[in-house]
């Protein structure tokens, strides 16, 4: 007696999430068609991108180091730098491609408009040409770097308002060159342009305007990548925090030392902000601190302490909504908080064939996140793991949440954080668990290959 077939895949999305997601795929011969709207792989890291989704600017590094952002077996060059250049990442992401064969099985130039759940289950997918096909199985990789989320201040601004995701270098799309320019935001993407614009060669005046004060960490720790630093992730997180803000307080000091404000928070109870050069800006006085912006009046940008200044650009790091503009169902998106709870951040509980993959704001990387991930993905796919019921799922679902959220300060921007590590062990537990649970019952396939003969019918009929 032949197996059973497996269920058909749509990946959506060819960056780095879409890529690993579609190796474990076709490792386990499970059947995948992957939509990527460029024409190249890279996503996010792709600089000028076609699609015009990468939030790529020239001179960006990663702030992971090259250790921590490898695939499990794809190392990265030992001649790579620490921090590589986006282009030394986008290389590595194309030959991760070749090297695993991947690139037969994306469709290029094609993007998904819409995506729909039919009475049966099955996933009605639209692409960008017109034409309808059907899977057995959805699975999102679309990131959450591309929609940009641009503040509404009051009043009317004279200068030019845009957002951090438009930025490519100094004189693009905008010269820099004397003007007076406000980034808004202490994040990474906003400490590293700041950081560029500060030289004085360029921005005749670099004002950083925030809500509130953050901590910088540096990139580097007794010349090694601070994330090589990193405590072991069997330790007690309570413990854990303690020696890594102790550590930081001796080698680090206090924002204040640099002339910035005193963060209202302690380190790590924010998503990290990394920077090699803006704290030496920053206490050199190319860089100039304000609180945020109450509002725009001409070519006056006011804020918070009741100052103001003329300003010619203001540039809004400010982050990302999460979007899925091809769901049309209100349960496929995130609430007005930015809150959208998934069971181990990739599924929710009642739909048994929706991955949501990459979907977190992980510590200390993103690039290799979805690779944990695909690994209970292709075991359940294939009848290896077998899913808890619906009400265990929201109630572990639960438990990760008030584990991981802890730390943090409640906002927008934290409704997606997790640990990396301890988040992987995690995982690896369930799998463990949901293995003995397939076995139990005859690992039989949880998802149907039923796609393949619709689409026979289609055709039929056609």
């Amino acid at each position: 007696m032949s197996p059973s077939p497996l269920p058909s895949v749509c990946i959506i999305g060819a960056g780095p999430t879409g890529i690993t997601t579609a190796k474990r795929m076709k490792e386990f011969g499970i059947p995948f068609d992957c939509y990527e709207a460029s024409d190249e792989v890279g996503g996010n890291w792709y600089y000028k991108n076609p699609n015009g989704m990468s939030a790529c600017y020239q001179s960006l590094h990663i702030d992971t180091s090259k250790w921590r952002l490898a695939f499990e077996d794809f190392p990265v060059s030992a001649d790579l730098p620490d921090f590589p250049h986006h282009s030394e990442l986008f290389q590595y992401f194309k030959d991760y491609v070749e090297h695993f064969g991947l690139r037969e099985s994306i469709i290029f130039n094609t993007s998904v408009v819409a995506a729909e759940r039919d009475a049966d289950g099955l996933w009605a997918i639209t692409r960008s040409d017109g034409e309808v096909r059907t899977y057995d199985v959805l699975m999102v990789c679309n990131g959450h770097h591309w929609d940009p989320n641009i503040p509404d201040y009051p009043g009317e601004f004279d200068g030019v308002l845009m957002h951090s995701h438009s930025y490519n270098d100094p004189f693009d799309p905008i010269d820099m060159r004397g003007k007076k320019v406000v980034v808004v935001g202490m994040g990474n993407s906003g400490l590293d342009i700041a950081s560029e614009l500060g030289q004085r060669y360029l921005a005749d005046k670099l004002i950083v305007s925030a809500r509130r004060g953050v901590w910088v960490l540096p990139k580097y720790l007794g010349g090694v990548p601070g994330d090589k630093l990193i405590t072991p992730p069997w330790m007690p997180r309570g413990l854990r925090l303690f020696l890594s803000r102790r550590f930081l307080g001796k080698n680090l000091g206090t924002m204040e030392g640099y002339g910035l404000p005193k963060p209202d928070h302690r380190p790590f109870e924010a998503h990290p902000s990394a920077s090699g050069e803006f704290l030496g800006r920053a206490g050199s006085g190319d860089i100039t601190f304000k609180p945020a912006i109450t509002k725009l009046d001409g070519n006056q940008v006011h804020f918070a302490d009741g100052t103001a200044e003329d300003v010619d650009v203001v540039i809004c790091a400010t982050g990302y909504n999460i979007s899925f503009p091809f769901f049309s169902d209100p349960n496929l998106l995130p609430d007005k908080d930015n809150r959208f709870p998934l069971f181990k951040r990739m599924m929710k509980p009642g739909i048994d064939n929706l991955f949501f993959m990459g979907l977190a704001q992980p510590m200390p990387t993103l690039v290799n996140f979805a690779e944990q991930q695909s690994k209970l993905v292709a075991a359940y796919l294939t009848g290896r793991y077998q899913l808890p019921s619906a009400g265990e799922m929201q109630e572990i679902t639960k438990t990760d949440e008030a584990y991981f959220l802890a730390p943090y300060y409640k906002s927008p921007r934290h409704t997606i954080q997790l640990e990396f590590d301890p988040y992987v062990r995690n995982m690896n537990k369930e799998i463990a668990k949901g293995t003995k649970r397939a076995d139990a019952s005859g690992n039989k396939l949880p998802v149907a290959a039923r796609a393949a003969a619709h689409e026979l019918e289609k055709a039929d009929r056609a």
